[in-house]
Order: C-alpha cells, then sequence, then structure tokens
C-alpha cells in the first residue's frame, strides 16, 4: 500500500518552496524600512534569524533614525 514514500518529497520541496515565497515577503518590506529610515538595506535579512528579529525591532522603534538626525541639524 503507501509506505509513506508517495508524498514525501513532493511535500518537502513544497515546503522549502513555501519557506523562501514566506522569506521574500517579509525580507523585502523590512529592506525597505531600513533604508528608508537611513539604515543599510541588509538588515532586513536580520529578520529571519529567531531573537535577532526582535532585537532588529526594538532597535528600529527605539533608536534614533540617522534621516531624522539629518532633518534635526537642518532645522
Amino acid at each position: 500500500m503507501m509506505h509513506g514514500y508517495m508524498f514525501s518529497n513532493s511535500i518537502w520541496a513544497g515546503h522549502w518552496l513555501w519557506l523562501l515565497v514566506m522569506a521574500i515577503v517579509v525580507v523585502v518590506p523590512v529592506w525597505r524600512i531600513c533604508q528608508r529610515i537611513g539604515y543599510p538595506g541588509w538588515m532586513g535579512i536580520l529578520i529571519l534569524i529567531p531573537m535577532i528579529n526582535l532585537f532588529l525591532l526594538y532597535f528600529i522603534a527605539f533608536a534614533d533614525w540617522p534621516n531624522n538626525r539629518i532633518k534635526d541639524k537642518d532645522a
């Protein structure tokens, strides 16, 4: 009968495809947010690392943004 071999490869491939799609869906907006506030975009990749992603969110929320520092100097 079915010994578990029939679905294992297709589920595995689909799993990795789904993870890739979700990673792109999450990383792209965070990358753009980092760029807009004045930090390097590559910091958006940190959102994929457990516990570091929480640190990144708190850092973005409570740090002085470089773009705001430039605007404050002009005012």
